[in-house]
């Protein structure tokens, strides 16, 4: 089937939901479909991997003294990490916690935007208050970590450098080691020390929503990339400018495996030992020699055993055989993923090697917990000391002890350093090194800037788009170009370039024109994601929305010549998009220099060529979408090292243009919500007074603010959604789709509308909760009593038979919306896991 027809039966959502089934069976491999014994590891066949610092015979005793001091709540306490939404500074005199992170949504006053200042006053409390322990005769500076990992991409006003899969195309470690550097200035004018990057993953399988932030598919070049990114970052092991002020600690991630896990974020990795340690770890020698002193864990598997419970690649490679002397730090709750564990208690992994867990907000009961299995034997003693000293000397190396507060330090308040010239100078070259070219007919590129230029496309004037996940929010969502003070879009580069030229630039999303132009420029391609949202079945691009193929095709059959610039996350099937493009550009993510996309597509005044294209393809590109990676069989499009320069042929013999795909089911009639995600066929959708409108991803709120979606966790990292009302008016949230389905078999079969609930604040006025089947047809019951009786802050369970609504008016033969909440008061509830449900002994009755 081609495109145009695969649409009619299937959207992006639908076919990530429909094939996630399919696709965490086939990750988990048949070792682990079949129950396989323990990984083995073979720690004697791992390559030596020496020190990078000389041993410090002054530090070590320094660190004697220090350790004989603490009491064992301090110790303990070195062990755990909290999240600054769910930790005040005045916590840390009873819980004398070793270091603080802020996650991708987690900001200094729950503010998207908070101002540098905010971040430096937050820092100087949680710093002064660590000095200050309960029942204690020493002290030991916390630590704040940050995912600084294309720029200080959490700040508002920061640098946004192109994501990792870019900079890998670039072929420049000086610009990877630049960067670095400048990201730790603009992360210390803050009075952060500390991030969480980069991540060195080989990634095999490009369906994972994490490949932008791995360099390369090429070992080597993920080893070079990662080591030139750490030595920015620290400075050089052994010099004097090693973690001084202007620097901070970098942490290598995610140990080890993480990108083999067949496409599915926190899956497993199923290779051998030796694929393992070749491929997979390729990068962690590098980054150790270059002097990494934290190393973060992964959430995923290797052979069915999670990553925090291996002692064999925990301890005995990563510790003693590579000789890291560091800590080592779990990601996200991933304790709570090692079987027999919890987020809240995990001996397990303590005792397998890892060091810090990040327990964004369990960490009081699980301070408690390890305080107690310290002290039953359950953590040996000696266990204990080992990550509290690691803990202890990656902070002497710091010379946290020494180099006073963070307001004190020589670049904090230097707010003026976030978007600095010269930073953005280096971000937009790193752009223009970045561009890969796949094709250019008849020599189109470079362009003249005095001709008629129109901009077309959704990411055109849209630094969100060109920036990606891990922006200002996790997703990289809920922005727009105003949050983004310094940056510059595609458009308003080409804009400048070509009016500073004499020519004409003009802008249209759709593509629309008055005056035919000389050229179009389409920017478009894939919109922010970070994990696990980003993982998708397949590489075909955009399956259920044609618009820019559409608008390709329609501006070249207007004989206008087309460049397209694609923005992307990693290599997709795009076929049909270059068939339709004279020219085509894999520009990435770019961040938020977008001139440096001009720098590259257009010539001089002069006519002379400013900038040749120098990106090479860190990843190869798919055939078929069927072609996700490393193990995929047959010949890629264009291979590993491919990018044309302005002198070279770029004709392109023209593609197949059938994805070989079978079309998806259009609706899942008995899933509407999970995982954080809609269920295949469903959308979130908004209304106050007038017709519902789609709400992208659950998040934001409706036009008068009455009511307001954002997502909370629950089993996972924003796997629910928190619907708060703010009592202005009646407002509306609803699961809804395009395709009426029949739910009459379902009610036959005693089945109900389910779901888990939890009231933060009770409702003030009526709430009811329907079933829709268009225009004038619901079936509506009150749930107000079921939720004001709720205890606060508790998750429930609901289940509401399908009859209840039939009763009420809704035609289950012909259901649009499945589940629609409506209030007029006050009111705010977090809900996940909305599905049909043949429990209904939990609700025999219709609720009144």
């Amino acid at each position: 089937m081609n495109r145009s027809d695969r649409a009619l039966h299937a959207d992006g959502v639908i076919r990530r939901a429909a094939w996630a089934g399919l696709a965490a069976l086939w990750a988990l491999g048949p070792r682990a479909l079949a129950g396989h014994a323990k990984a083995v590891v073979h720690p004697e066949l791992w390559p030596s991997v020496p020190a990078a610092l000389a041993p410090d015979p002054a530090l070590e005793r320094r660190l004697d003294r220090l350790m004989s001091c603490l009491t064992l709540r301090q110790k303990v306490g070195q062990l755990i990490q909290a999240d600054i939404s769910a930790i005040r500074p005045s916590d840390l005199r009873r819980y004398p916690l070793g270091t603080i992170l802020n996650g991708g949504n987690s900001k200094p006053g729950d503010k998207l935007l908070a101002a540098p200042a905010a971040w430096l006053s937050l820092a100087e409390r949680f710093y002064q208050a660590s000095l200050h322990p309960d029942d204690a005769r020493c002290a030991v500076p916390e630590m704040w970590g940050m995912d600084a990992v294309h720029g200080a991409n959490d700040i508002y006003g920061a640098t946004i450098y192109p994501q990792n899969i870019a900079l890998g195309a670039a072929n420049d470690p000086g610009l990877l080691r630049a960067i670095g550097r400048a990201t730790a200035e603009e992360v210390r004018a803050v009075g952060l020390d500390w991030t969480f990057g980069p991540t060195i993953a080989v990634v095999s399988d490009d369906r994972w929503g994490r490949t932008y932030e791995s360099y390369s598919q090429d070992p080597r070049r993920v080893a070079r990339d990662g080591r030139s990114l750490v030595l920015g970052l620290q400075g050089a092991p052994g010099t004097a400018g090693f973690l001084d002020a202007d620097h901070v600690i970098a942490t290598p991630k995610h140990y080890l495996g993480d990108g083999g896990t067949r496409g599915v974020d926190q899956g497993n990795n199923p290779e051998s030992e030796t694929v393992l340690r070749e491929r997979d770890a390729a990068g962690y020698p590098a980054v150790l020699g270059a002097g990494a002193q934290v190393i973060m864990a992964s959430f995923s598997s290797w052979q069915g055993e999670k990553m925090l419970a291996n002692q064999g690649l925990l301890t005995q490679v990563l510790k003693k055989r590579w000789h890291f002397d560091g800590f080592v730090i779990g990601d996200w709750n991933a304790q709570g993923e090692v079987p027999g564990c919890s987020d809240v208690s995990c001996p397990r992994a303590l005792n397998a090697g890892l060091d810090v867990f990040m327990a964004p907000d369990g960490w009081k009961r699980l301070f408690e917990n390890t305080l107690e299995q310290v002290r039953s034997g359950q953590i040996p003693r000696s266990r204990l000391e080992d990550a509290v000293r690691r803990v202890l000397r990656v902070k002497l190396r710091d010379h946290l002890f020494t180099e006073g507060p963070p307001a004190s330090r020589p670049l904090a308040g230097h707010f003026a350093l976030l978007g600095d010239a010269a930073h953005r100078a280096l971000a937009r070259r790193a752009v223009r090194e970045s561009l890969v070219l796949l094709k250019n007919a008849h020599h189109l590129l470079p362009l003249s800037p005095h001709e008629r230029v129109l901009v077309a496309g959704v990411g055109a004037n849209n630094i969100p788009m060109q920036c990606g996940g891990w922006t200002l929010s996790w997703q990289g969502t809920g922005t727009t170009n105003a949050d983004f003070p310094h940056g510059q879009s595609i458009w308003q580069g080409i804009e400048a370039a070509v009016r500073a030229a004499g020519g004409t630039a003009e802008l249209s999303v759709t593509g629309a024109y008055t005056h035919k132009p000389d050229v179009a420029i389409v920017v478009y391609g894939e919109h922010p994601y970070a994990e696990f949202e980003g993982d998708v079945p397949n590489l075909e691009f955009s399956p259920a929305n044609d618009a820019p193929l559409k608008l390709l095709r329609r501006l070249r059959a207007a004989h206008i010549p087309v460049v397209s610039v694609f923005l992307s996350g990693r290599p997709l099937w795009v076929n049909p998009e270059l068939n339709a493009s004279t020219a085509f550009v894999a520009a990435w993510l770019p961040g938020s220099e977008g001139e440096g996309v001009a720098d590259v597509l257009f010539r001089a005044p002069n006519g002379a060529i400013r900038y040749d294209f120098h990106g090479t393809l860190p990843f190869a590109w798919p055939r078929t979408p069927l072609q996700f990676g490393l193990d995929s069989p047959g010949t890629p499009l264009f291979p590993v090292g491919y990018g044309l320069t302005d002198a070279r042929n770029g004709a392109l013999a023209r593609l197949s243009e059938r994805t070989g795909l079978p079309p998806m089911p259009s609706v899942d009639p008995n899933l509407y919500f999970t995982a954080g995600k809609p269920g295949p066929g469903w959308h979130w959708a908004v209304a106050e007074d007038a017709a519902a409108q789609p709400l992208a991803r659950g998040i934001g709120h409706t036009p008068l603010g009455r009511l307001t979606l954002r997502p909370v966790d629950k089993a996972r990292q924003e796997d629910a959604r928190e619907l708060s009302w703010s009592g202005a008016g009646a407002a509306t949230a609803e699961l809804t789709g395009p395709t009426p389905i029949d739910l009459t078999r379902q009610a036959n079969g005693q089945m109900a509308l389910a779901f888990d609930y939890r009231v933060d604040e009770a409702p003030t006025a009526a709430v009811t909760l329907a079933m829709g089947c268009g225009a004038g047809c619901t079936g509506a019951l009150p749930i107000t009593r079921v939720l004001r009786h709720a205890p606060r802050g508790q998750w429930r369970h609901l289940a509401i038979p399908l009859q209840c609504f039939a009763k009420a008016g809704a035609q289950l033969k012909h259901i649009i919306t499945p589940f629609a909440l409506s209030g007029t008061g006050r009111l705010a509830v977090s809900l996940a896991n909305i599905r049909l449900d043949s429990q209904t002994a939990r609700a025999p009755s219709c609720p009144d």
